[in-house]
């Protein structure tokens, strides 16, 4: 059965959805439908990322959390500073060194400082696996490192790379 559908639910969305779009259920459509649900989920099957194993969903409200305070906090930092700044930035990149390897967990933690205003994710450094980010207006290195490898990380890889219960 996985060989023929091996999303089941994609395929049973597909047919209905091409249903719903000729606003038809003739024999024809229901074939080419039938088709098209069993054709394209075993074609877009090898672009699917690997499976992901979640563990302790509670630590991801927690993350939720930490990630929307952090958000407002900088959206009303980043506000301030281009209304009322007068020019006075001290926008800089910084060096934070992960111990997150999951390539989920890091594409999280990517799209949480890139949706911080004031800050962005510029690469992991080659030869190493330390996080190169900008942020617009740096005062305290430290407290950036702190906050983005307990509020964030820690969370990810409680999430992520512990073993499930």
């Amino acid at each position: 059965m996985k060989r023929w559908l091996p999303s089941p639910l994609m395929s049973a969305f597909l047919l209905v959805l091409w249903l719903m779009l000729n606003q038809s259920i003739e024999p024809a459509h229901l074939l080419l439908g039938a088709l098209l649900a069993i054709a394209i989920p075993r074609l877009v099957a090898p672009l699917r990322p690997t499976p992901v194993r979640v563990a302790r969903p509670l630590t991801i409200v927690r993350l939720i959390v930490y990630a929307l305070i952090e958000i407002l906090r900088s959206c009303f930092n980043v506000c301030t500073l281009i209304l009322f700044g007068g020019g006075r930035l001290n926008s800089q990149f910084i060096r934070i060194p992960l111990d997150l390897r999951d390539r989920h967990g890091l594409a999280v933690l990517a799209c949480i400082i890139n949706s911080t205003p004031g800050t962005v994710w510029v690469e992991i450094i080659p030869g190493s696996h330390d996080l190169a980010l900008h942020v617009f207006d740096l005062h305290d290195a430290d407290w950036w490192v702190n906050m983005i490898k307990t509020r964030l990380e820690q969370p990810l890889i409680d999430i992520f790379e512990q073993e499930q219960s």
